[in-house]
């Protein structure tokens, strides 16, 4: 399901510091939004902000999915609102019981579940790894199961901090696929970072945390890798795509 986030007079305060104040924003459905500005001016709070689990001094957060049931329980009407973490929190447990800790509650027949969790482990990369504990992973692959987690949950918004920061090539490349597979199903993304990647050239806006606001300015399209090196990337891409359809393991 796709959803949309409208925000009116959105202010943070820290004691008689303003950190921002947004007259407006909407995301949704279907965007690709690349979210910058120099450290410290706001840019993780206002994505905590989005996703329900910071409460802005003032100002009005809606989304389409609100019913009158989020009067009782606010933060309801974020559930289809991920947020993925720069340094990702992973429980004690293996890759496999990280990955599938968002649907363990599901419907679903265990045969789909286990479904699902390996086919995201294969997208990722990991599912060699699926019986391992998390304590033996590599900082990129520990994003990766991280993004894994998020994708399997099939989000209407995705707000990604920093993904792909200390990555890798390839650990971007992986997160890449889930990332395009998700705005295939029509969902949106918000990622910030500091510098343009294979991410950020996924996203179609891009918005700027500047003097206290924010602003949109257009998307100069920038190559972040040669272009005989995307070629490559592209093919690789589309090879491991092929491998992973969707099937019951």
């Amino acid at each position: 399901m796709s959803i949309t986030i409208t925000t009116q007079q959105v202010s943070m305060r820290y004691k008689e510091r303003v950190l921002f104040h947004i007259h407006e924003l909407t995301i949704g459905p279907n965007d690709a939004i690349y979210l910058k500005g120099d450290n410290g001016v706001g840019k993780t709070t206002l994505l905590k902000i989005l996703s329900g689990l910071t409460k802005p001094s003032s100002g009005k957060i809606a989304t389409t999915n609100t019913t009158w049931r989020h009067a009782l329980f606010p933060k309801a009407k974020f559930k289809d609102v991920i947020y993925l973490h720069q340094t990702p929190y992973l429980f004690d447990g293996t890759v496999y019981q990280n990955v599938g800790y968002g649907i363990r509650y599901s419907k679903e027949s265990p045969k789909d579940k286990r479904a699902q969790i390996i086919n995201a482990l294969r997208m990722v990369g990991l599912e060699t790894l699926s019986d391992e504990h998390i304590s033996v992973l590599s900082g990129g692959e520990r994003q990766r199961v991280a993004m894994a987690r998020a994708w399997i949950l099939k989000p209407s918004i995705l707000l990604m901090d920093e993904p792909s920061a200390s990555l890798d090539k390839e650990s971007i490349e992986r997160l890449v696929i889930m990332a395009e597979d998700l705005l295939q199903r029509g969902a949106s993304l918000v990622i910030t970072s500091h510098q343009a990647n294979a991410l950020t050239d996924l996203c179609k806006k891009q918005w700027w945390i500047k003097d206290n606001t924010l602003t949109e300015s257009p998307l100069l399209q920038v190559v972040s890798e040669p272009s005989s090196m995307l070629g490559s990337a592209n093919s690789e891409r589309s090879s491991i795509n092929a491998s992973t359809t969707f099937r019951a393991v």
